[in-house]
């Protein structure tokens, strides 16, 4: 698709951003302690701290990730909502009020308060440091995806902003500036997100979207021994026919020098083609879509219902509708998703969207998305549950999120600014579910990115709704990764240069080193975010809490819990949940994707490896912790 920038909403992206730079150039006056940088000095309220959590968890993966899975997959996007929401509880009842009391600056603090182990330094650092890279790159790809319709740059240019604009609030002012962004673009969104939300349900369910929404033509089309050979049009002429790798015909047809693909479609002994969204990659480099050059703006925006009822009644029109309304409503329309296949033509590669009605009570059920009904496969089934086991267990083992319990005073400080994350958080998640449904059907939707869902509805709205969403949006991706790159600086400089090498500094050269970090990590981000563009940012989140619940997680529960638990144990547990799970992931089907590869060729079919992962880093802690007891043993002895 095409994006052109509105001067209004630029106005609105930039006053957001100069307001952020202010922030940060006003705390950097504050900030001249290791504690002031790493943990903001460990007074900010319980409060502001709680609507904080809530503005750096919800991030580009929660806005931008879960409304698009669920415009494109129904109730299986929202899923990764609850799978979010659910490992809060994890957070409060088991970890929030420990980690306060052991920790100081960062996640390792707390996990070696009782060991005093070199090895915990480095191997709590090094996953501290891969966690927070996991984490940052769906970050960098929702602020490339962000950038392109709101300043109708290129990808790169917005991942690169990005980056800039965060390394420059880490570098100057640490976790107080991050903090005070995260509490007001938190608070932002959710305002926002709200009165998004209310204009849907003002605006209900149209079978035709808006009047500019494209009419997908069909043409009546015969069929012998399975080939097509005629149309019931003069205007156009077959050309070629494909099949995909599920069996599947589509058929060529030129128009006046223009090709574009129809799905055929055989029901009742009819024989119908049904217009198609296509994107040809030709031999000769040329990217054709629809059949001509990007420029001439044929590449249309879809999402639709085909049939509405209403209380039993067929409708065009629903008018308003409460929230309760319109989730019935979805639930008894039929809905028109577009499916996407790829196939060669020749030597032309060709990706092409089909359209698929869908019964609106296959769209609020699991399905869609996850196999786990007919036609399901054990492994299937179980890449579902793997994945609900990482962001279950996954958001108690986020750096990112540990050491924001070290800003406020004590330990109910934590536990109350949980329960305020919790619920503003809760509550964010419901509109999500509302969000994504609104964009399914009122024909915003960007069949190449998901990711866009969000803000194109908005734009749908008003370009004023839709540059202050935006430009929220942006803000949410820059609280979130600047925490991520505090705790990676806070890994590099107060974990592994101070504690594990024992290179002697200052309080001013923690901080110092701490600021180098943050620019190099932030370079690495850059770098990362645009490799990974396209992809769905959720999706990656995903993958990031199956690392980080592989490798923190046993570590976090068994210190806490198991008496028997050696630093050697704990050690051996994070190289093992770190290495299994990246091992899976980059051999994983979707990742053969991002190679350029059949993901049919990948050698492991499991995408998200947390059910693998973290057993096996369970097991190998109580193994190494009950052969290392006498380590342990002499080792406390000899520190007494």
């Amino acid at each position: 698709m095409i994006y052109n920038a509105s001067p209004f909403a630029v106005a609105i992206f930039v006053a957001f951003v100069l307001a952020v730079l202010w922030m940060s150039s006003f705390f950097a006056k504050k900030t001249t302690t290791s504690k002031g940088y790493y943990a903001a000095g460990g007074d900010i309220h319980w409060g502001v701290n709680g609507i904080a959590f809530a503005g750096d968890y919800l991030s580009a993966a929660s806005f931008l990730g879960i409304c698009g899975m669920i415009a494109f997959s129904g109730y299986d996007g929202f899923l990764y909502s609850i799978g979010y929401l659910a490992g809060w509880v994890v957070a409060l009842f088991i970890v929030a009020e420990p980690m306060k009391r052991l920790g100081k600056y960062t996640f390792t603090d707390a996990l070696n308060n009782k060991y005093n182990s070199r090895g915990i330094h480095l191997t709590a650092a090094i996953s501290t440091l891969i966690v927070s890279l996991c984490y940052l790159v769906p970050q960098m790809v929702g602020a490339g995806s962000l950038v392109t319709p709101l300043l109708g740059m290129p990808h790169y240019v917005g991942v690169i902003l990005v980056g800039a604009i965060v390394i420059f609030i880490v570098a100057t002012a640490g976790m107080a500036s991050t903090t005070y962004v995260q509490f007001i673009k938190g608070g932002l969104l959710i305002i926002a997100s709200s009165v998004l939300s209310i204009a849907i349900f003002v605006h209900g369910i149209k079978t035709q979207p808006a009047e500019n929404y494209h009419k997908f033509k069909t043409i009546d089309a015969t069929v012998v021994n399975g080939e097509v050979t005629a149309i019931d049009s003069g205007e156009y002429k077959i050309i070629g026919t494909q099949q995909d790798a599920k069996g599947h015909h589509y058929v060529k047809l030129n128009k006046e020098g223009v090709n574009t693909w129809w799905a055929l479609i055989q029901k009742d002994g009819n024989a119908v083609l049904e217009e198609a969204l296509s994107v040809v990659n030709a031999k000769n480099g040329e990217v054709l879509y629809n059949g001509e050059p990007k420029d001439a703006e044929k590449f249309y925006q879809v999402g639709h219902a085909s049939k509405i009822i209403v209380d039993g009644k067929e409708v065009t029109d629903t008018g308003s509708l409460s929230p309760f309304k319109f989730l019935s409503t979805i639930g008894d329309s039929t809905i028109v998703r577009f499916e996407k296949t790829i196939f060669l033509d020749k030597e032309d590669k060709v990706q092409l969207w089909y359209q698929n009605p869908t019964p609106g009570k296959d769209i609020m059920t699991p399905g869609l998305r996850f196999k786990v009904k007919e036609g399901s496969t054990f492994m299937s089934k179980l890449d579902f549950v793997s994945l609900m086991i990482a962001l279950f267990f996954g958001t108690s083992a986020l750096p990112h999120i540990l050491i924001r319990y070290y800003t406020v005073s004590s330990p109910k400080a934590a536990r109350k600014s949980t329960i305020l994350a919790i619920a503003a958080i809760g509550f964010f998640y419901i509109l999500t579910l509302f969000m994504g449904l609104g964009a399914m059907v009122t024909g915003v939707l960007d069949v190449q990115n998901s990711n866009m869902a969000g803000p194109l509805l908005a734009k749908f709205f008003g370009i004023a709704l839709f540059s202050i969403i935006s430009a929220i949006a942006f803000a949410t991706v820059l609280g979130t990764v600047s925490g991520l790159i505090v705790a990676a600086s806070g890994a590099v400089a107060h974990d592994l240069i101070s504690n594990y090498f024992g290179i002697p500094l200052t309080d001013k050269g923690q901080v110092k080193a701490g600021k180098i970090a943050a620019v190099v990590v932030g370079v690495f981000a850059i770098l990362l975010g645009i490799v990974f563009e396209g992809i769905n940012v959720s999706f990656l989140v995903g993958l990031a809490f199956a690392v980080a619940a592989s490798a923190n997680l046993p570590a976090i529960l068994m210190m806490l819990f198991w008496k028997k638990t050696t630093s050697q144990g704990i050690s051996a547990s994070i190289v093992v949940g770190i290495i299994s799970a990246l091992t899976i992931i980059l051999l994983s089907p979707k990742t053969f994707e991002v190679y350029g590869l059949l993901p049919s060729s990948a050698p492991i079919t499991l995408n998200n490896p947390a059910v693998i992962s973290i057993p096996l880093a369970f097991i190998t802690l109580v193994v190494v912790s009950l052969m290392t007891q006498k380590d342990e043993v002499g080792r406390e002895k000899q520190v007494a």
